[in-house]
């Protein structure tokens, strides 16, 4: 992974402590609203993570392809993973 590793680390375990957050409203029978806000703020996070992860990819692994064989096959892998995000 080309990543910065601490950054990707600290979105992941902040989305962590998210979800943990989000079990022990849902074991206080929280309200609803509350318990959907705090869903999508780690949705957020994961997103942004996923983010720095595909940035990461188009920078390093995309532009330091070897062959032009290698690059298309990294564009057409970042093509399949954009469209499973987009759908």
């Amino acid at each position: 992974m080309m990543a910065d590793q601490k950054t990707v680390l600290r979105l992941l375990r902040t989305a962590r402590g998210q979800v943990d957050g989000i079990i022990k409203m849902v074991e206080e029978d929280r309200y609803c609203i509350d318990i959907s806000q705090q869903l999508m703020a780690t949705e957020a996070m994961l997103n942004r993570t996923n983010k720095e992860v595909l940035a990461a990819h188009l920078k390093h692994c995309v532009q330091e392809a070897e062959t032009p064989e290698e690059r298309s096959q990294k564009v057409d892998e970042f093509i399949t993973t954009l469209g499973r995000i987009l759908k």
